[in-house]
């Protein structure tokens, strides 16, 4: 039988990541010190991905993950699971505003590819859940990194040895195949997590990325955008893949701030997604003006105007003048509400509780179908 076409982004959708629970982390925890073993801890994932589950049906959401509980973080455990992408301890230095993560990064030592990812079968574990106990108006969503978080955020480089042209090929052909895979698995809608493009939010970090790749700003923009659409352009037609972007999100903290001016032409006339999750919780990510780049009418914006970093609830009234200003700028028809980021980015969470994270998605679930009662 073949598969629904699933019409996401949702009006109110959610970028993917949730707290982890308690027998979460007490799991990792055990076999991070041999108490149990991998069995043990893949039973404890399943049943609490089953409840995590339950829940997001239970409180109104259609795009239903599976919280990236079996992750540690939101990008390096896909990136390490490449071929040739080796996972490694390094000195570097979080550039969080007051919080130090662990010095984990990626390199390569092999020709990058894409074979038996285990996040296949993560992904097919959620779907049977999704329709073990949805009412078939839900769809299991994934999420991983996008492409440019390997070709461009990788701290070394013991394989290619300088061949950016190499690199950049073999990244795209993995990638296809990735998306193939999950594909194949039944999946129909895919998220790409991309924080790469906070190199382009401010003067400083443009400054920055200019003299470290030698390279015109425009020139490196374009160099992204062409990543992320190589790599999607064999994704099958009733496939849904959605790109994110935020400016950091790491124990309630972010990286820097700065609008999507310089980027605006670059993701929403020039980038093949079918939709774009974007920060926009606060002044850090500008006012909306680079909305104005807008040009497609089978594209959805969804604006993260709910922050996932703090507990206290948005005013109603000033979530749905804020959707009110952007419609300025799309056809509300085309907009969408969500978080501007996961709960949960890395395991160790935002610092908020488990209630006060399900009330943030029930007050987005409100206004949303408020805003878009007729639609």
């Amino acid at each position: 039988m073949s598969e629904k076409i699933v019409k996401a982004p949702f009006r109110a959708d959610h970028v993917g990541s949730f707290l982890r629970t308690e027998p979460i982390k007490e799991a990792r925890k055990a076999y991070a010190n041999a108490e149990i073993k991998k069995d043990g801890l893949k039973a404890i994932e399943d049943k609490e991905i089953e409840k995590l589950v339950q829940k997001q049906i239970q409180v109104g959401l259609k795009s239903i993950t599976d919280g990236e509980f079996r992750r540690s973080w939101w990008h390096l455990d896909f990136l390490s699971g490449l071929h040739g992408i080796e996972l490694f301890e390094t000195e570097y230095v979080s550039n969080f505003k007051g919080a130090k993560t662990r010095n984990n990064a990626i390199k390569v030592v092999d020709k990058v590819d894409f074979d038996n990812h285990n996040m296949v079968e993560h992904f097919k574990f959620l779907k049977e859940a999704v329709d073990k106990y949805g009412n078939g108006s839900q769809v299991a969503k994934f999420a991983i990194p996008s492409p440019n978080m390997l070709f461009t955020r990788i701290q070394g480089d013991e394989y290619y040895n300088g061949n950016k042209e190499q690199f950049y090929n073999d990244t795209v052909t993995a990638y296809q195949k990735a998306i193939q895979a999950f594909y194949d698995a039944g999946c129909r809608y895919l998220q790409l997590d991309d924080t790469s493009w906070i190199d382009f939010v401010s003067e400083e970090r443009i400054k920055a990325v200019v003299e470290r790749l030698n390279m015109d700003v425009q020139d490196i923009i374009e160099a992204r955008v062409s990543c992320l659409n190589d790599a999607i352009s064999k994704k099958p037609d009733d496939m849904v893949i959605t790109m994110h972007i935020c400016r950091g999100n790491f124990k309630s903290t972010y990286i820097t701030s700065g609008g999507y001016d310089t980027i605006s032409d670059a993701i929403f006339a020039n980038l093949n997604v079918d939709g774009l999750f974007l920060e926009y919780d606060d002044k850090r990510s500008g006012d909306f003006g680079p909305l104005k780049s807008f040009k497609r009418d089978d594209q959805t914006v969804v604006l993260g105007l709910i922050t996932s970093k703090f507990p206290e609830l948005e005013e109603s009234e000033n979530i749905k003048d804020r959707i009110r200003e952007a419609s300025n700028y799309i056809p509300l028809d085309n907009l969408a509400l969500s978080p501007q980021c996961g709960f949960s980015s890395t395991e160790e969470g935002n610092i908020l509780t488990e209630e006060e994270q399900w009330n943030k998605i029930s007050h987005m679930i409100k206004i949303a179908e408020s805003v878009w009662a007729n639609n």
